[in-house]
């Protein structure tokens, strides 16, 4: 049991050196893939474009870097700006959306990219806090595990 203990706990130490050391390239990586989510996106509601229209709303951004990244897509001049970057979802209209000029007013203008890597590193401390937590826990136990099996065979031979 202590050994089996042991070996998760290395396998989650390992994960967290890794998702330290390697953070620099799952922001690129990120970044790529909400580039890549759209460029790709469209109205067929697939898993990618309702990813970005649930980012969108949820953190009150629009595109990658800003609004105008919209622009550069293949939706953009078929339907202009989703409606998921509106301010206030009744008050866009297709028109609006269609001209740029129009939708910074109506759209938010912020980017998601630096939203959703300030509101992961914001959220590290958290997350850093309850890894430490479950850490403790498995040093305990593998600890105790050792103890009880040092017990148990050094009182093998008083029972016979």
């Amino acid at each position: 049991y202590a050994m089996l203990l042991s070996l998760i706990f290395l396998i989650v130490l390992v994960a967290a050196v890794v998702g330290f050391v390697f953070r620099h390239e799952i922001k690129t990586n990120f970044e790529s893939n909400l580039n890549l989510a759209l460029k790709d996106y469209n109205v067929t509601a697939d898993r990618h474009s309702e990813a970005v229209d649930t980012i969108q709303r949820t953190l009150q951004c629009c595109g990658v870097q800003n609004y105008s990244d919209w622009e550069r897509t293949e939706y953009f001049s078929q339907k202009g700006i989703p409606q998921s970057c509106c301010k206030r979802p009744n008050d866009c209209s297709e028109e609006d959306l269609k001209d740029p000029n129009k939708a910074k007013l109506k759209v938010f203008v912020d980017g998601c990219f630096f939203l959703v890597m300030s509101t992961m590193e914001s959220k590290m401390s958290i997350v850093a806090g309850i890894s430490f937590g479950i850490a403790c826990f498995q040093l305990i136990g593998i600890i105790l595990a050792c103890c009880l099996s040092r017990y148990i065979t050094n009182n093998q031979y008083e029972m016979v």
